[in-house]
């Protein structure tokens, strides 16, 4: 922890010399200077977690985030997990998304992360789970790196109490625990903001440009509407034309040259796959749309699921700021480099397009996680200086004190709901949502413990769990396969990548861009040699109750909540001796077939 010393006072240096123009080391001493001064008048010795302190925490929080976050979206599985795995293997599925027909996504944004993998796997040829585990702490990693770049520069701009609260909701939300390992690039652009945040309030403007760029062009295209106040701020109010100019078009031409060239020799033709994705959303393309719709109210619900009351303080920031200029007069300045509505304004953009797209998903948001966060902390530190007018209102708090010395109680209260909120939905997800990762991983004991040779050909299928299943890399060896059983899902599914060296380059029939079903890709149940299935006692011709059946014996069962027939509130947050009164769980089964035995 870190304790401001006393406060510094301003010399007058005294002296006729000659006015002379500051070189860069100056000024940048000076902003220092000055924030120092900020910092220590705005309370004596207040604690708050140094770099190495906040790194250790954030390091924690992401490799237990690494460990025990379940993929918590389909789309992470097929479209990255599973190209990944073929990337590493030669072996895995391919959505129609990576058909060089379409060429949606970019095989660059999957090299930052195979490309270790793959000589890990080379060197030392590990079971291919523990590459999976790797790849997930190498996000957790990054993802800490660029939140401690984050703190600091919270600290230095809006202030330690800002900063340290911040950091908390940081380590405790679910929204971060979920996001920051996650191998989406919505989770990749939430990197970018954060660190061209950071970069553009410590005035590092070529380094702001740069990570936004990389952000959206390397993750996610759309991710470059947050850099719009970024660029407000060097046009329209310093007027740095040129240097805005310049660094974008290095950017670009430095990041896109690259993708340019790996994407095209993946897909045997000329490929810009972050204009291909933009052009099918926006630009007359069948559009996300046809994967599902939410109402308006989703993202609302969705925040306050992940952040709990972190979010409703966010949305309520600007009318927290607002209060705070009427209320809370000052003479000194609250920000050390920016205004408030321009700080905050990537969040409120973000929200103010997304909001209002009929096709809504959980990671569509991941980019202003860190945000979210942020602005909680200022709303809360509002909140401690309406709260400290108050008392020196009606109760006469003596003069010359610090409203931190008064309201401390307000932040901790805050830090502690929060927190502890945070931590129960995460316990929750846990609790309701692991077993299909736990039960794949009891496939690893076939092969270890001599019951299936290695050489085997192993039939995985799913049927109506094919959208819950991890990846590929929980399958023990290449001679395991992933197979879908017909159900009663009836959109497109992914097909396994062609084994011949040119797989992504070749187009294959069975592929679409309007989510219709193609029926050749389903495979005989009776050559099924495993099923994944959830028993929550209700059936369909397509979708009968496996585990009851005759020809499947189950190796092992684990509960998976039963959403229809438990609590809404008590299934999203977890309260000791208390929710499993009100929450119903399935048996999630993994089953394996007693007609045939597996040949080699």
């Amino acid at each position: 922890m870190v304790r401001n010393p006393p406060s510094l006072k301003l010399r007058q240096q005294n002296g006729n010399s000659i006015p002379r123009r500051e070189n860069k080391k100056e000024v940048q001493k000076k902003t220092e200077k000055q924030q120092s001064i900020k910092v220590n008048n705005e309370v004596n010795y207040l604690a708050y977690p140094a770099g190495d302190t906040a790194l250790k925490a954030l390091l924690s929080a992401r490799f237990c985030a690494a460990i025990w976050s379940h993929v918590t979206d389909c789309d992470e599985t097929y479209n990255y997990w599973e190209p990944t795995h073929y990337l590493i293997f030669g072996k895995g599925l391919q959505t129609w998304e990576y058909s060089p027909e379409y060429a949606l996504r970019s095989y660059t944004y999957l090299m930052v992360y195979a490309a270790p993998a793959y000589l890990y796997q080379i060197l030392l040829g590990p079971n291919p789970l523990l590459l999976f585990y790797l790849i997930r702490c190498v996000l957790g990693l990054l993802s800490a790196l660029v939140e401690l770049y984050f703190y600091k520069a919270v600290c230095r701009e809006f202030g330690v109490n800002i900063g340290r609260m911040c950091l908390a909701f940081q380590l405790f939300s679910a929204g971060m625990f979920i996001s920051s390992t996650a191998l989406l690039p919505s989770s990749f652009a939430m990197y970018g903001l954060a660190g061209a945040c950071a970069a553009w309030w410590t005035q590092k403007y070529a380094l702001a440009i740069f990570v936004t760029a990389l952000g959206s062009l390397l993750g996610w295209p759309f991710a470059a509407l947050l850099g719009v106040p970024i660029a407000y701020d060097m046009i329209i109010m310093k007027k740095m034309y040129k240097d805005f100019i310049q660094w974008s078009v290095i950017s670009a031409v430095a990041i896109l040259l690259p993708m340019v060239l790996i994407d095209s020799s993946y897909y045997g033709k000329l490929v810009i796959a972050p204009w291909n994705i933009v052009k099918y959303n926006v630009f007359g393309g069948a559009g996300p749309d046809l994967y599902g719709t939410e109402p308006f109210s989703y993202y609302l619900l969705n925040g306050f699921l992940n952040f709990n009351f972190i979010w409703v303080l966010g949305l309520l920031c600007p009318v927290f700021l607002v209060l705070q200029y009427f209320f809370v007069p000052t003479k000194n300045k609250i920000t050390l480099s920016l205004p408030h509505y321009v700080s905050i304004a990537p969040m409120f953009l973000w929200l103010a397009v997304f909001m209002f797209q009929a096709h809504k998903e959980e990671r569509f948001l991941f980019p202003i996680y860190p945000m979210i966060c942020l602005c909680g902390a200022i709303s809360i530190d509002v909140i401690q200086k309406l709260v400290y007018r108050v008392l020196c209102i009606f109760f006469r708090a003596p003069s010359g004190t610090h409203y931190l010395d008064w309201t401390v109680f307000v932040m901790v209260g805050a830090v502690m709901v929060t927190s502890l909120m945070g931590v129960s939905r995460i316990f929750s997800l846990y609790n309701n949502y692991h077993a299909p990762l736990d039960l794949l991983i009891e496939l690893q004991k076939y092969p270890a413990e001599g019951k299936i040779i290695s050489n085997a050909n192993v039939n995985v299928c799913l049927g109506k769990e094919w959208h819950r299943y991890p990846s590929s890399f929980f399958l023990p060896d290449k001679n395991w396969k992933l197979r879908f059983i017909q159900s009663e899902f009836k959109g497109i599914l992914p097909a396994p990548y062609s084994e011949f060296e040119n797989g992504t380059t070749l187009i294959h029939s069975h592929f679409n861009d309007k989510n219709l079903e193609e029926k050749s890709q389903y495979f005989d149940i009776s050559k099924c040699h495993f099923l994944l299935d959830l028993d929550l006692g209700k059936e369909t011709p397509l979708e009968p109750n496996y585990s009851v059946q005759d020809r499947w014996k189950v190796v092992k069962s684990l509960p998976f909540l039963n959403a229809e027939k438990s609590n809404s509130f008590l299934r999203a947050f977890y309260i000791p001796f208390i929710t499993n009164k009100y929450v119903q769980y399935g048996n999630y089964n993994l089953l394996q077939t007693v007609r045939h035995r597996i040949k080699t």
